[in-house]
């Protein structure tokens, strides 16, 4: 075996090297010192392993199972950074009494998640796929379980591994299909010899059905509230955004790779799943009263919206995928950390009705809340808009009537998300109580954090040269 190959994977090279340093570090560090050398150790290798995806080339390993492309190195920047997010928010919540020693678990967790995403958006072979997706998906599972003696987590860990188990099953007997169809499981040999018989379309719709359940499509989306409401904040932060833009950004790409010659098959698959996941999503928004539920239906509806950008396979559409994936990352990053300060220093409670009169003892976090709110719901000029106009361009590009009728659906659902994003801004502008929240003092990592999540709000939207950035390594 050439063990050289493992040199043109340097960025999982690299995110190797930050997991091996950083459970050397918990190992070794004791005493007093320990969050905080660990904290800095951990949050200086990620900025590092930044600069890493940044300088790395397009390169192949182990004969193609591996391919690393422009684009998949720009969605490792952005998984990364909405790593580095998760980590700098994760600060308040990892100091706990009942955290405060396993804090070392849990950064090496989030890391090994990590890396089986980068081995998921690199995968040139079915087999390197699935097992990437595993090493998601396992360490996930235990970050959604890390609050184990709360009877929520543990019941949300359930439903998720359980989910995730069956997820994995049914998309490892839709690859099985494909094998059986065309003789190997290599991306570029399946495309070259695929047809449209009966077994590889069972084979599409069992593994899309697969991986639908990981972007949490609807009527895979069943695991989704109760999860979300178990995890700790901050890993339903990360399962929000750097999972979910994970998988979409896999999905695409195996689409247009693998099933280019079926697409009037999957094409048609995901006018459905588009029009029922961000409908059925809105629906459920409406009601809910736990705002961890509330976003976790939210979450939903904008997978559908990110999956419009998949419609054609257009460079164009892969180029708004990964826009919109960064924009989402910024926004609703900056809604969980101020749900996870809230949570932290207001005694646990995330019950919508909590944030009743949230404007006067906390106008700056309300303030910032409102901004992230606006632009999920893709008010301008804020940079949500600017997202959701150019999946809507990439989705119409086609120019078929089908596809200019989902466009037109996502359009008027938007109406209905305005509606709920806008019941969080009323209860803490309008609403009235006798007991707010009080005034909290959030410490330097929120700041830092909620800083970073508000630039890109404001800025991702009127900086051009992040979308053209974005264009290039999508081959625009």
């Amino acid at each position: 075996m050439d063990y050289s190959q493992f040199f043109n994977m340097i960025p999982e090279a690299g995110l190797i090297a930050v997991l091996v340093i950083v459970f050397l570090a918990d190992l070794i560090l004791k005493g007093e010192k320990k969050h905080s050398v660990l904290s800095l150790l951990t949050g200086a290798l990620l900025v590092c392993q930044i600069g890493v995806c940044f300088l790395s080339e397009p390169a192949q390993a182990f004969g193609g199972m591996y391919e690393s492309t422009p684009a998949a190195n720009v969605m490792k920047i952005i998984l990364t950074m909405g790593t580095l997010i998760v980590f700098i928010m994760s600060q308040s919540w990892v100091e706990r009494k009942d955290v405060l020693n396993k804090e070392g678990e849990y950064y090496e967790l989030l890391i090994s998640t990590l890396l089986g995403m980068y081995m998921m958006i690199s995968s040139g072979h079915f087999m390197m796929f699935f097992l990437g997706l595993e090493m998601a998906s396992v360490p996930m599972a235990c970050l959604v379980a890390f609050d184990k003696f709360k009877q929520n987590s543990a019941e949300g860990a359930a439903k998720f591994i359980l989910t995730a188990t069956f997820s994995s099953g049914v998309m490892l007997y839709g690859i099985s299909f494909i094998y059986g169809a065309v003789g190997t499981l290599y991306f570029g040999d399946v495309a070259s010899q695929i047809t449209t018989s009966p077994l590889t379309i069972m084979g599409l719709v069992f593994f899309f059905s697969g991986l639908g359940f990981k972007i949490s499509l609807v009527p895979f989306h069943f695991w989704t509230a109760d999860t979300y409401q178990g995890a700790p904040t901050p890993v339903t932060g990360y399962l929000s955004v750097v999972s979910k833009g994970a998988a979409a950004f896999a999905l695409m790409a195996i689409l247009v790779k693998v099933f280019a010659p079926m697409s009037e098959y999957w094409e048609y698959l995901m006018y459905i799943v588009i029009v029922l996941t961000i409908t059925v999503a809105n629906l459920f928004a409406l009601r809910q009263k736990e705002l961890k539920r509330f976003m976790a239906f939210s979450s939903i509806s904008q997978a559908g919206y990110i999956m419009l950008a998949v419609i054609g396979g257009s460079a164009m559409g892969l180029a708004s995928l990964m826009y919109y994936v960064l924009i989402y990352v910024a926004a609703n990053m900056a809604v969980f950390t101020i749900i996870n300060v809230v949570e932290t220093r207001g005694g646990g409670n995330t019950k919508m009705n909590c944030y009743d009169g949230f404007y006067e003892t906390n106008p700056k976090l309300s303030f910032l809340m409102t901004l992230a709110l606006f632009s999920l719901a893709g008010i301008p000029p804020f940079a949500g808009m600017f997202c959701k106009f150019f999946v809507f361009m990439a989705a119409a590009k086609g120019g078929s009537t089908l596809a200019y009728a989902v466009v037109f659906i996502a359009l008027l659902n938007t109406v209905p998300s305005l509606y709920y994003y806008l019941k969080i801004v009323k209860c803490m502008y309008i609403n009235k109580t006798d007991q707010p929240l009080p005034t909290f003092k959030s410490d330097c990592n929120t700041r830092l954090a909620l800083a970073l999540c508000t630039a890109g709000v404001l800025l991702f939207g009127v900086c051009s040269c992040i979308y053209d950035w974005l264009a290039q390594a999508a081959g625009m």
